[in-house]
């Protein structure tokens, strides 16, 4: 498989503290890896160090280009969308404005966009005119997404999906994410509490701890792990 993104040795930081220490991972072309780890270890960074929202250094190549620190507008041209943790909507827009935000980097018309992305996403379809705040938790991380998917991502930087939300909305989530994976090759970089769920979606994944790589492997090879079983897994 092609590697869509890869990290080399990349170290991270606010002002003078030091987050990722010589971080480095891969996400192979149509895969969904996944980013476990402890409050703290740095998941969250590693996406802002691919998005360029944190001071970085290191390397990191996304489809066969060095990323420059071009920050998130950059990102997003070269087809890489985040979705961070605490959803991000914008509270005051509409649900329809909201969606045509997630194309800002693209020319011409999303109609055909948009409406492929209802078949995933169809009851947003009768909330078009309704005010992106006044949705409930789990309505607005599935905004998000839609957003983000409109933008037509090679690569979605998905932080934290599962956080507040009720166990159901966090299945559909996953299983939606599955299912983009699947029919349209969407590949996923995702950081999630819930080693359950993550594992269980992604192809790979990668331990984190305190800004270093401690594991990586299959999602049955770190199922299988008795490490991660004992921290991850509640087994």
């Amino acid at each position: 498989m092609t590697k869509l993104l890869e990290l080399e040795d990349v170290e991270a930081r606010y002002g003078p503290v030091h987050v990722l220490h010589g971080v480095s991972l891969a996400v192979e072309e149509g895969t969904i890896v996944a980013v476990l780890g402890p409050n703290g270890a740095g998941k969250t960074t590693t996406l802002r160090a691919v998005s360029g929202t944190v001071r970085r250094a290191g390397r990191i190549v996304f489809n066969g280009k060095a990323l420059s620190r071009t920050g998130p507008d950059g990102a997003a041209r070269l087809g890489i969308a985040h979705v961070p943790e605490g959803r991000g909507t914008f509270s005051e827009l509409t649900v329809w404005e909201n969606l045509r935000l997630g194309a800002y980097t693209r020319r011409g018309s999303i109609a055909a966009d948009v409406e492929r992305i209802l078949t995933y996403f169809p009851w947003l379809s009768d909330r078009r005119r309704q005010q992106a705040g006044t949705l409930s938790g789990g309505e607005q991380q599935m905004l998000a997404l839609a957003r983000a998917f409109v933008q037509r991502p090679k690569l979605l930087l998905l932080d934290e999906p599962s956080l507040g939300l009720a166990p159901v909305l966090v299945t559909e989530i996953f299983r939606i994410v599955r299912e983009l994976n699947e029919k349209e090759g969407l590949s996923v970089l995702v950081v999630e509490q819930n080693a359950h769920l993550a594992l269980q979606a992604a192809h790979s994944g990668y331990v984190l701890e305190a800004g270093k790589i401690v594991l990586a492997g299959t999602s049955e090879e770190l199922r299988a792990d008795e490490s991660i079983q004992r921290s991850y897994l509640g087994y």
